[in-house]
């Protein structure tokens, strides 16, 4: 079996999971009611410079790179290259590998129900925006 990726696809989806990123967490949207549930104020956040943005880039670059991988997979042994196809992959793969990881480490270090949902939010939008571009790239 040949993993064919589209390269193209990878970078466009990339490139929106940053803006998403950089969306998600912003004053207008989450970004006050995550600050609240962290405790971490801008000035906390300008402390930390560029490394939390650098760290999702890489992150973004793993998962954006395996989602396609695993549509291209999927797609092979589905025979179908539907976008459907795509979003249930990428559901499937936040459900299994990011929400509840995210769910259980936030239970145990006792963070604000409220939380995890932004955060698990966020996640969930992640993948599926990812995997509807890879999807309708056709994988």
């Amino acid at each position: 079996m040949n993993i064919d990726i589209n390269w193209l696809a990878v970078a466009v989806a990339l490139v929106a999971s940053m803006v998403l990123a950089k969306t998600w967490f912003t004053p207008l949207t989450f970004g006050n009611p995550w600050r609240k549930y962290t405790g971490i104020t801008p000035a906390d956040s300008k402390k930390a410079g560029k490394k939390p943005i650098i760290l999702t880039l890489f992150a973004n670059i793993i998962t954006v790179w395996t989602l396609a991988v695993l549509i291209d997979v999927s797609a092979a042994y589905f025979q179908s290259t539907s976008v459907w196809l795509a979003l249930l992959v990428g559901f499937i793969s936040w459900l299994a590998f990011s929400a509840t990881t995210l769910a259980t480490h936030n239970a145990f270090e006792q963070k604000p129900p409220k939380l995890t949902l932004i955060n698990n939010g966020y996640q969930l939008a992640l993948f599926l925006l990812v995997s509807a571009i890879i999807g309708w790239f056709g994988a």
